[in-house]
C-alpha cells in the first residue's frame, strides 16, 4: 500500500479525495451509513461522511453488473440478505488504486545506497532476502523493488529473492500478476532506459519481461484480518500510504503484526506522513529526506 487500496489505502489510499458531498434524491442518510459501516466492517477503514458522493461513482459498475439501477436498491439486497460475496466488492470498490513506479523515489534510493547493501553484507551465510509490498495496487510498487536489485544489485543473481505483493482488491491484483500496463502508466516514474530494458512492447501497452515477474508474486489479503498471511519473516517491508484512513485501534493491531515479521535490523517503510501507532515497539532513523523503522526487540 502502497497503494494503494483500501487495504492498504496505497497503495496503498483515501488520499486525494475531494470535492463536496453531493447526495442523490432517492438515497438516504440511512443508505449510506449501512455501507461506510459496511466497508468499515470488512476493510477496517473509516471513510467520512462528506464523501459519500463517491459512492455514486465508485458502485456504478457493480450497480450494472447485479442489474441494479441506484444505491437504494443495492441496500435494501443487502439488508435483505447477508451475502458476503456482494460486501466485499462493495469494499473493493470503494478501492483507489493510485500509484506509480519508484513513487516517493526517496525509499528506494535508501535502499540502494545504504540498506540494502548492509542487509546483503548480514544476509551472506542464507543468501536470501524478502520483500513485501503490502497493499501493492497493480504491482509497481514490487516490480519497482525487481527493477532495483536487477539494476544495482547483480551479485544477487545466484540468491533466492522473493517480493511479495499483496492487496484487498482481487482485480488489482490480477492486474498485478498480469504486469501489463498503459503507456500512461509506464511514463509515470519510468526512466527510458528502464522501459526498453524491463519492459515488451504489447500494443497499446506494455508488459514487464519474464525475468522481472519471476520475482514477484502477488495474492489476494486483508491487512486487517485476524491474522497476516505469512508465517515467514521479511526483510524489508513496504506499508506506505495504507493506514491513513485506519483507526488508531487498526493501526495498532496492524503494526503488531508487522513487527513480528521483522528480526531486528529488519526494515520498515511507511508513507511519508504516517507513522506507527505504538512508538514502544519501532525504533525511527531519519536520513536520505525520509524516514523508516527497525523493530525494538523485548
Amino acid at each position: 500500500m502502497a497503494i494503494e487500496s483500501v487495504a492498504g489505502l496505497a497503495g496503498t489510499g483515501l488520499a486525494g479525495w475531494s470535492g463536496t458531498s453531493t447526495r442523490t434524491e432517492s438515497t438516504s442518510a440511512a443508505d449510506y451509513d449501512y455501507l461506510r459501516q459496511l466497508v468499515m466492517e470488512h476493510s477496517r477503514n473509516v471513510l467520512d461522511s462528506s464523501r459519500d458522493y463517491l459512492f455514486e461513482t465508485r458502485l456504478a459498475r457493480l450497480l450494472r453488473a447485479r442489474g441494479l439501477t441506484n444505491i437504494e436498491e443495492l441496500v435494501q439486497l443487502l439488508r435483505l440478505r447477508r451475502d458476503s460475496q456482494l460486501e466485499h466488492a462493495v469494499a473493493e470498490a470503494m478501492t483507489i488504486n493510485e500509484t506509480s513506479f519508484f513513487r516517493d523515489n526517496r525509499p528506494f534510493e535508501l535502499l540502494r545506497t545504504e540498506l540494502l547493501p548492509k542487509l546483503i553484507e548480514a544476509r551472506m551465510r542464507t543468501r536470501r532476502l524478502r520483500f513485501w509490498s503490502a497493499a501493492c495496487s497493480t504491482g509497481q510498487e514490487a516490480y519497482s523493488l525487481a527493477m532495483l536489485i536487477r539494476e544495482h544489485f547483480p551479485m544477487l543473481s545466484g540468491w533466492q529473492l522473493t517480493i511479495e505483493g499483496t492487496d484487498l482488491s482481487t482485480d488489482v491484483v490480477a492486474r498485478a500478476q498480469s504486469g501489463r500496463y498503459p503507456r500512461i502508466e509506464i511514463n509515470r516514474g519510468l526512466p527510458a532506459r528502464h522501459i526498453v530494458k524491463y519492459f515488451d512492447h504489447a500494443g497499446e501497452d506494455w508488459t514487464v519481461k519474464p525475468e522481472l515477474q519471476q520475482m514477484c508474486r502477488f495474492r489476494q489479503a486483508n491487512l486487517c484480518a485476524p491474522a497476516l498471511p505469512f508465517t515467514e519473516s521479511f526483510d524489508v517491508v513496504m506499508l506506505r500510504n495504507v493506514m491513513l484512513y485506519f483507526n488508531q485501534e487498526t493501526r495498532k493491531r496492524l503494526l503488531a503484526q508487522v513487527h513480528k515479521l521483522l528480526p531486528s535490523d529488519g526494515i520498515l517503510f511507511l508513507g511519508s506522513s504516517e507513522q506507527p501507532a505504538d512508538l514502544s515497539l519501532w525504533h525511527s532513523t531519519l536520513a536520505g529526506g525520509t524516514s523508516y523503522y527497525r523493530p525494538r526487540q523485548s
